[in-house]
């Protein structure tokens, strides 16, 4: 089977105002660029307006940089903050994870098998137990223990790594850390986090045993962005399922795990696809 040729990604957003999908489908046109697909947003509340379109270019010597100068004079009248992401783009992503392993194994797959069109130059844990996964796959791994005393220095390090190799998203796939608000403040905006969406009514230990004990018929997972407030970040996506009285805690957590697995896989292609536009501390999400 051939594999669909992947298009150029360009996203925009600015103010609202009339002929803001005129200015980018026209340029597009005028180019010589066929557009496969469309999507865009106007938020009344903020009065902003986003695009997202892919395309693919109809003419050769196609120039990303002549692209860009050429529509900086159209974008200047509306205000226009753009970029656009080339085919062979692959995004380097740093992981971060603790003990859990679920998450990090289904990542590994979907890169693998090229399902996300991503490079994973680092791993780093604050355990040692996920090495040997790690090494199966020939990614470096790091093990950063922490402590109360130490986290300030262990963070550091994490910090360093992150620039170390270059990533330009950071995923915490079941990391059990809180991270500081200096940390939070370096990662806002590029780095995703996943957790159950039993919060905030069953917070601690054995969250899943407190909601059966409750007799809760949904459980679900919240992927979200990270920053200052804990677990409660600008929102990707979310996965939901029904559960009943015949499921013990110990199925919560297995269909809670596999409900994460999917949410936290869905968001990391969303952001890499640019399918999300950060509003403040909303987003508005362009999912196929």
């Amino acid at each position: 089977m051939t594999n669909k040729p992947k298009p150029w990604i360009f996203t925009a957003s600015c103010p609202s105002r009339l002929g803001t999908v005129d200015v980018v489908t026209r340029f597009l046109a005028e180019t010589g660029n066929y557009v496969l697909e469309m999507q865009s947003f106007d938020d009344r509340e903020l009065e902003r307006f986003c695009i997202r379109v892919e395309f693919r270019p109809e003419r050769d010597g196609f120039s990303e940089e002549a692209f860009n100068e050429a529509f900086a004079k159209r974008a200047a009248e509306f205000s226009m903050e753009w970029q656009l992401t080339a085919p062979d783009h692959r995004p380097r992503v740093a992981i971060l994870v603790s003990k859990y392993d679920h998450c990090l194994n289904d990542l590994l797959y979907r890169f693998r098998t090229g399902q996300l069109n991503i490079e994973i130059p680092v791993i780093i844990s604050n355990h040692p137990d996920l090495k040997s996964l790690a090494d199966w796959h020939g990614i470096p791994y790091y093990h950063l223990p922490i402590t109360p005393d130490t986290k300030a220095e262990q963070e550091a390090e994490v910090w360093k790594l992150i620039q170390q190799y270059d990533a330009e998203l950071v995923v915490l796939a079941r990391y059990m850390q809180v991270l500081s608000p200096d940390l939070c403040s370096k990662l806002d905006g590029w780095a995703i986090n996943i957790h159950h969406s039993l919060l905030p009514g069953f917070k601690g230990a054995k969250p899943y045993h407190q909601a059966w004990e409750k007799g809760v018929k949904l459980v679900g997972a919240t992927a979200h962005y990270v920053n200052n407030d804990l677990d409660e970040g600008p929102i990707i996506t979310q996965g939901i399922q029904p559960v009943n009285h015949a499921q013990y805690p110990e199925d919560l957590i297995e269909k809670g795990q596999d409900i994460e697995r999917v949410t936290l896989f869905k968001a990391i292609r969303y952001h890499i696809e640019k399918r999300v536009f950060l509003l403040g501390q909303r987003t508005v999400v362009f999912a196929d």
